[in-house]
Formats: structure tokens, C-alpha cells, sequence
């Protein structure tokens, strides 16, 4: 079955770093787009990052662009996500989520598999 683990989610103050780690299986890694979402309590779940096929075709929101950067190593079957100079903004559980990327998609959340996610807090 498919499965994607997050981790490296934690407590850092704001400023802070952290890496984000997703490690998938039960797929043909390479051919599936990948991306983060987040969700804060009481807020609905929020785009964060995608990487496609292509790692030089990168996607962010806004309210994270410049600090935070998605990559991926399809040798290791693994999606990262760098996060830079946290804001306690920030603070939400972190998921991973994957779709066939060789399909077309209308909707930015249509994404087949998520992971179970990584809680990140960041502290003012």
C-alpha cells in the first residue's frame, strides 16, 4: 500500500529552522508530484509547497515564498521542505501529499495520498 511518513516537526523559537522530511512508498516516486500542506486548530487545511516531476518546478504560497524550499530525492524516495526563519504563524501540523503527476488536475488540493503529519511549533 502507499504510504508517506512525515518527520522532523518539533518546538523552535521564531527564527528558527527546521526540515521536514517525507519519506514515501508503494509508488513509482518519480512519477508522482509531491507537495505540503498545513493545518492550524480551528483553520482549514492550507497549500504550503509543491514540487512536480521536475525539481526545478517549485510552487509556494505566498505567505511562506523566500523561507521555505521543497526538494526531493527520487534515489531516496524522500520530499523535503526547509523551513527558514519560523513565525509562530507558522505553527500547524505539516503534511506530506502525493499525486500522479502524468495526470492533469484542476484543483491544487486534489491530491490522492497524504501522510499522517508532523506537528511544528514555533514559539514567540
Amino acid at each position: 500500500q502507499v504510504q508517506l511518513v512525515e518527520s522532523g516537526g518539533g518546538l523552535v523559537q521564531a527564527g528558527g529552522s527546521l526540515r521536514l522530511s517525507c519519506a514515501a512508498s508503494g509508488l513509482t516516486f518519480s512519477s508522482y508530484a509531491m507537495a505540503w500542506f498545513r493545518q492550524a486548530p480551528g483553520k482549514e487545511r492550507e497549500f504550503v509547497s509543491r514540487i512536480r516531476r521536475s525539481s526545478s518546478s517549485t510552487d509556494y504560497a505566498d505567505s511562506v515564498k523566500g523561507r521555505f524550499t521543497i526538494s526531493r530525492d527520487n534515489a531516496k524516495n524522500t520530499m523535503y521542505l526547509q523551513m527558514n526563519s519560523l513565525k509562530p504563524e507558522d505553527t500547524a501540523v505539516y503534511y506530506c501529499a502525493a499525486r500522479d503527476d502524468r495526470t492533469y488536475y484542476r484543483s491544487q488540493y486534489d491530491y490522492a495520498y497524504w501522510g499522517q503529519g508532523t506537528q511544528v511549533t514555533v514559539s514567540s
